[in-house]
């Protein structure tokens, strides 16, 4: 029995929402809501978040500093910690609410059903204990108790992300690694069981441009070989372009566009879709910056988030908030102005 039956069984979790065909979907996030209660009052971090991520896909989710990004990955995997909490909304990876297990259960499929890439590193590996250690501890905790096959899966598992020696590795610790090592470890350590999906938290961030290339191109290689589907939490869309088949747009703590990676970046249907590609450095071209700010999050604003930063806003911005669009491609994007449009012409 797998892990994941294990979860379905006692619980009797409900089939979760397909609406992608029958066995495609490995993901589906619905109304995803998120606080964090802090001095200056509740911050509405995450704003009914919805979004999926099919089976053998890789799924680019983009957005400014802010927008809830890294939020809502560490929300759907049960990593947040007070002061924040997960409110409302479902998690449905194939067939179990992840928002609906308990921390031991959520453990037992971190690692083994889904891994996880962190933003930096050396936060993810423990500095005072050998790096072979830490492999030795991922597998005890999924049945693997036997010290040799422990090294010598972490010993191939390190081979396959590209570096030389690695009992060298093994045998030292975090802080002896560079950045881009680091990373590698923490990739393997993901990848280590297997797992049918994985998550990766802007894997890249403080690496020159060089190993970020590296980093990217091996974790799609990886991904790839192994039939894996992921998350892949950037602001950068040169890396959705090039590395993801669908993007998420978010901005404040809400979706407001989706499609494939051809569909969004060619025919960007929001307004700050078409802002972020304008913001994209070209040749022999200025700069054209993307003004404002992010909206007060405490003070979350009535109708659309974007409405002050926009320069097609018009009244009703200000007081509704928009609903999906979904075109007949697929592309869903929430924005009044292109509803207006639409339906006149």
């Amino acid at each position: 029995m797998s892990t994941l039956d294990a979860l379905r069984r006692p619980r009797q979790q409900p089939a979760a929402p397909d609406g992608g065909g029958a066995g495609r979907r490995l993901l589906e996030v619905r109304g995803l809501t998120t606080r964090f209660d802090t001095p200056d009052g509740l911050v509405h971090a995450v704003n009914g978040v919805d979004f999926y991520v099919d089976r053998g896909e890789i799924v680019g989710v983009v957005g400014e500093s802010g927008c809830g990004k890294s939020v809502t990955i560490r929300s759907i995997l049960g990593l947040v910690r007070p002061p924040g909490r997960v409110v409302d909304g479902t998690a449905y990876f194939d067939g179990v609410d992840l928002l609906g297990l308990r921390g031991a259960d959520l453990r037992r499929l971190r690692g083994k059903e889904i891994g996880f890439i962190a933003q930096n590193p050396f936060s993810a590996l423990n500095p005072v204990m050998r790096i072979h250690r830490q492999f030795a501890n991922i597998m005890a905790a999924h049945g693997v108790k036997s010290d040799g096959e422990a090294r010598d899966r972490a010993r191939a598992a390190l081979a396959d992300v590209g570096i030389a020696g690695p009992d060298r590795v093994l045998d030292g610790y975090a802080h002896q690694l560079s950045g881009g090592m680091a990373q590698r470890v923490v990739i393997a350590m993901a990848m280590l069981l297997n797992p049918a999906f994985v998550v990766a938290d802007e894997p890249t961030t403080g690496l020159d441009l060089t190993v970020q290339r590296q980093i990217l191109d091996l974790i799609r290689r990886l991904v790839r070989e192994h039939g894996q589907s992921m998350l892949l939490v950037t602001h950068d869309l040169g890396v959705v372009a090039q590395y993801c088949d669908r993007v998420v747009v978010m901005y404040a703590g809400k979706v407001i566009e989706h499609g494939t990676v051809r569909q969004v970046l060619n025919d960007p249907r929001h307004p700050y879709t078409q802002a972020l590609i304008r913001a994209i450095p070209r040749p022999g071209q200025p700069l054209v910056h993307l003004t404002g700010r992010l909206p007060d999050l405490v003070n979350y604003p009535a109708g659309c988030p974007f409405r002050a930063r926009c320069p097609h806003a018009f009244e009703p911005c200000g007081h509704i908030v928009p609903d999906a669009v979904t075109m007949a491609s697929g592309q869903t994007y929430w924005c009044h102005l292109r509803q207006e449009k639409e339906e006149v012409g």
